[in-house]
């Protein structure tokens, strides 16, 4: 009689994009980082050949879809396919993309016509390359959960950024406000996590028709007057939305605006708007690498690498990932 005893192996892999984050999720799991061993070659294709053996292993393999000099966002996505069907094919056991920031996770729905669903064309492309499973933080839009067929594991920094405004805010007296009302779901859970006592506002914006990247904040919901508010987003792009928002809060009588955000893409001209801005201090997360010439004074960065620690562990020993938020990361 042969008596088999199973062990189980985690395996921790990232691509080229943001290796700092994946080396701040490595430590704090306490397991090493794999190296993908990833070679470009003369006409710009990709290829991996894993350094250790993956074979009956549950594999993550880490990547966030942004630009980072010389690399498109699309150089992401495909870099991270790639070594997710190098994992299936090195017989894995089990394969979870790892996505601090989904690619086009705006390009969630057709606003209008002739136009794709890019969100569910990325989730496609993941199941197809071979990936059992998804865990990524703060999606733009929640329905791209269900654009996975399998199980997707949604995170929230928002505890951590709640957590950085209870220990810096000048006072407890401040204000959640979504920079448009399609956000104010985000706003109260940030409420939520941030205490019983803090009130919550929206600002109405109205978006220039055919133009992209042009928006005018036209009201404030909620009292702001003689406030301190925080401004809370799931990203920050170009910087139009949060700017705006921020001037007419301090229309409004608001002493003092921050900005808050999981997903820092800061793309131009996002660093210049911010630098000439009402709004005081910047917090972000580390989803995606901040170089040098976005580290503006104003902004401060929080590490999203201990959620996603935590979540991995989950995963790997089959324990629930809701848990660790209390329920609130899917709201």
């Amino acid at each position: 009689m042969i008596e088999l005893v199973t062990t189980r192996k985690l395996q921790l892999l990232s691509g080229r994009t943001h290796p700092a984050l994946a080396e701040a999720i490595a430590a704090d799991l306490d397991v090493p980082l794999a190296d993908p061993k990833l070679v470009d070659f003369a006409n710009g294709e990709i290829r991996p050949r894993f350094a250790d053996s993956v074979r009956g292993a549950d594999v993550f393999v880490l990547q966030s879809h942004g630009r980072t000099p010389g690399r498109s966002v699309n150089d992401s996505l495909v870099e991270h396919w790639i070594m997710i069907d190098a994992a299936k094919r090195a017989s894995a056991k089990r394969i979870t993309a790892v996505c601090p920031y989904y690619g086009y996770s705006r390009q969630d729905r057709k606003s209008k016509s002739r136009e794709p669903i890019t969100a569910r064309m990325v989730a496609d492309f993941f199941r197809a390359a071979g990936a059992d499973r998804i865990i990524s933080v703060d999606l733009h839009a929640g329905q791209i959960q269900g654009f996975f067929d399998g199980p997707v594991d949604h995170l929230t920094a928002t505890p951590l950024l709640t957590d950085y405004l209870r220990t810096h805010a000048p006072s407890g007296d401040f204000v959640m406000v979504s920079p448009d009302t399609g956000r104010s779901k985000v706003a109260e859970q940030a409420a939520r996590f941030a205490g019983e006592q803090v009130d919550v506002a929206s600002v109405y914006k109205r978006r220039a028709k055919d133009v992209v990247n042009q928006v005018e904040a036209l009201d404030v919901m909620g009292d702001v007057e003689g406030r301190h508010c925080v401004l809370i987003d799931d990203m920050i792009d170009t910087a139009g939305t949060i700017c705006a928002a921020a001037d007419l809060l301090m229309e409004k009588g608001a002493t003092e605006v921050w900005a808050m955000c999981t997903h820092a893409v800061l793309s131009d001209p996002a660093v210049d708007r911010l630098k000439n801005s009402v709004i005081s201090r910047v917090v972000v997360t580390d989803t995606l690498p901040l170089p040098p010439e976005k580290q503006i004074d104003k902004l401060e960065v929080v590490s999203v690498a201990s959620i996603f620690a935590e979540a991995i562990d989950a995963v790997f020993c089959d324990r629930s990932v809701s848990e660790i938020f209390g329920g609130e990361n899917q709201t």
